[in-house]
Parts: C-alpha cells; sequence; structure tokens
C-alpha cells in the first residue's frame, strides 16, 4: 500500500489517511475506524556546496555561511556570519525557523507563516571582521519534509532568517529557503 505523501498537520492543512474497520461485538460498542501515520523516507539528496550569501543595510553588511540547503529532519545547521560592515549599535542577532503552508492555486493562494523556533545567536554590537559561529539543531523543532505543489492544493515550505535588531528598534533580516527530507533508518 504505497501512499505518495506523508502524514501531515499543520495550522491550516491536515493530511491524513484511515482504516475503516467495523468490529461488532456483543459486550462492547463496535470499533468504526483508526488513523494511522505515513512516514516517506527519502535517499539522501546529492552532495551540496556550501551556501554563501551577502546581506547589505544601512550601516550593516554581512556575509554569512551555511554548510547546505537541504538538511534531513535530525540534521544540524552548521554556518557561519561575517560582518564585513558595522556602523549601527546591534541589540541581538537571532536566527527563526519559518514554516510556510501555501494553500489553494493561482490567485487564491492562502499563506499562513509560523515560526517554529527562535535562537538568540549574539547580543550586542559585534566588531568589523567579527565572526559568529551558527550550530542549530533541528531535531527538537516540530518540522515535516518540505512539500512542494501537493495534489495542486498545497506547499510547505520552511526558511532560516537571520533577524538583527538595532538599538533603535529596526529589524533587519535576511531570508534563507532550506530543504527538508526524512533520512532512511
Amino acid at each position: 500500500m504505497n501512499k505518495p505523501y506523508e502524514t501531515y498537520v499543520g495550522s491550516k492543512v491536515q493530511l491524513r489517511y484511515f482504516v475503516q474497520v467495523t468490529v461488532s461485538r456483543e459486550y462492547a460498542s463496535k470499533v468504526v475506524k483508526e488513523e494511522f501515520a505515513v512516514n516517506n523516507v527519502e535517499e539522501e539528496p546529492e552532495a551540496q556546496s556550501l551556501i554563501n550569501m551577502e546581506a547589505g543595510m544601512e550601516g550593516l553588511y554581512i556575509e554569512f555561511k551555511y554548510n547546505k540547503g537541504k538538511y534531513h529532519l535530525k540534521d544540524c545547521v552548521l554556518g557561519k556570519i561575517y560582518f564585513r560592515l558595522v556602523k549601527v549599535r546591534i541589540k541581538f542577532t537571532e536566527i527563526h525557523i519559518i514554516r510556510r503552508e501555501m494553500i489553494g492555486t493561482g490567485t487564491a493562494i492562502q499563506t499562513e507563516n509560523e515560526v517554529l523556533a527562535k535562537y538568540v545567536v549574539m547580543e550586542g554590537t559585534p566588531v568589523k571582521g567579527e565572526c559568529i559561529p551558527i550550530r542549530l539543531f533541528l531535531k527538537d523543532c516540530d518540522l515535516t519534509p518540505t512539500y512542494r505543489n501537493v495534489n495542486n492544493k498545497f506547499s510547505v515550505r520552511y526558511s532560516l532568517i537571520l533577524l538583527h535588531v538595532d538599538d533603535e528598534d529596526r529589524r533587519h533580516f535576511t531570508r534563507h529557503e532550506i530543504t527538508l527530507w526524512r533520512k532512511k533508518l
């Protein structure tokens, strides 16, 4: 019994499977249905090179690197943030994991974003040339594999957001989409 899609329960979408069984018993009520979960495992994607991005904002120029763009659900995101220009005072820097559900097609697409995790990477203003390491364990987050265009009905995608908040409470952020997959045991 091959199921092409994995069980998914999100904020707006649920993909569930049922086996309907009727058991008649004289001494108790009937059992009518039971739900079961489907987990699809995948082969490891081909090796990826380092992801290198640069972002410039007013008074702040950074370069950040992630070790790859595709992760299994229990993987660890490794990366570094390099501060190339710092002319603003930074209160703190955070990294967020965002789940984006997109439901519908064409102009009727509804989007729901949910912050699954928030981690403080750094507090205070760095100096020019400083390098901040990132180590983010995914196994403690409520993640599912990435879904793209399931039956032309919905998609689920994940992003890493690097957020800097300065002393004037201005928010500077960069977004990088990642792909998640379920690893074979």
